[in-house]
């Protein structure tokens, strides 16, 4: 298979194209920069998708990063930054605006179709709630709102082309991603729980988002909403409590709120200070087999 990836320099986007490459698919990365197997997205603008029997957007901007405040004009521009960032699955017209180019895709697309990475912060955080791939969200606050603008976005129009959105957690591997802000302190002893610790903490181990994104690609059944998350759920004080042990330390000096809301900005501390309990249950169903089902054998292979 002709597999497009955007984003695919960045740590998720590295670990799939390894894992396609691996099972004998032919890649071609969309990069700012030019190489052997890449195009540009000025290159994409210019003239469109290349022949490609399916594509996987994992662009996007880590809204996350401490060094961006996280201010009114921030806002106004994510939802062009983030919800309209994918540019080889938009056109731009010549006034410079964002303009779905649906048929162009479909043209350009077998029906192994598209895949869409986006975030679990879809659903209301929830001390109690349990969501799966079928409840509701997307519309009680900033952040959901955009997910939801971001998977519109990408959405295309009519049922030719089979599209998948993959909802992920907070995603745990060597050499990136969250656990590279967060092991330092871990292994100087000085980790703990956000907060309370109370709130859950929808977690994937880096290989099963690429095994989930592969599994979407090769398996023409699967459509629709996949939660990316593993299926043992924690909260963040059983995280903090198992990354710990993993490391031989101990993990209980808690990241006080008011810092996390002096960091981060009130909105973007809610991801952290409150979770959600998200159950992959469309993800089981479609067959795919976790490599890392539970926390402590994750985060083991992690910091081995």
């Amino acid at each position: 298979m002709r597999v497009l990836v955007g984003g695919g320099t960045g740590f998720i986007g590295t670990a799939l194209t390894q894992l396609l490459n691996a099972r004998g698919h032919e890649v071609t990365l969309v990069s700012r920069k030019p190489g052997p197997g890449r195009i540009t997205w000025d290159e994409l603008a210019a003239s469109g998708l290349p022949s490609c029997d399916a594509a996987v957007n994992l662009a996007g901007e880590n809204i996350l990063n401490p060094l961006r405040r996280w201010n009114e004009t921030f806002q106004k521009e994510q939802p062009l930054s983030l919800a309209l960032q994918p540019e080889f699955l938009q056109g731009r017209n010549a006034s410079g605006h964002g303009e779905v180019q649906g048929e162009n895709i479909q043209m350009a697309l077998s029906p192994n179709g598209e895949i869409l990475r986006a975030r679990e912060a879809y659903y209301q955080p929830s001390l109690t709630a349990e969501y799966d791939e079928d409840s509701p969200g997307g519309d009680f606050d900033f952040f959901s709102n955009l997910v939801t603008k971001w998977e519109a976005a990408a959405r295309l129009p009519g049922d030719s082309t089979r599209q998948v959105v993959v909802r992920s957690g907070v995603v745990l591997g060597r050499g990136g991603g969250a656990m590279g802000h967060m092991l330092l302190p871990f292994r100087l002893g000085l980790g703990g729980p956000i907060g309370s610790g109370h709130q859950f903490f929808p977690w994937i181990h880096i290989g099963d988002l690429a095994g989930i994104l592969t599994h979407a690609l090769e398996a023409n059944h699967v459509h629709g909403v996949l939660n990316g998350v593993a299926p043992s759920s924690a909260t963040n004080a059983e995280f903090a409590q198992t990354l710990g042990a993993a490391l031989g330390r101990r993990a209980f000096i808690p990241l006080p709120s008011a810092v996390v809301q002096a960091v981060f900005g009130r909105q973007r501390a809610i991801m952290l200070l409150e979770g959600q309990k998200v159950i992959p249950q469309r993800t089981l169903a479609t067959g795919y087999q976790y490599s890392f089902p539970e926390l402590g054998a994750a985060l083991k292979e992690i910091v081995a």
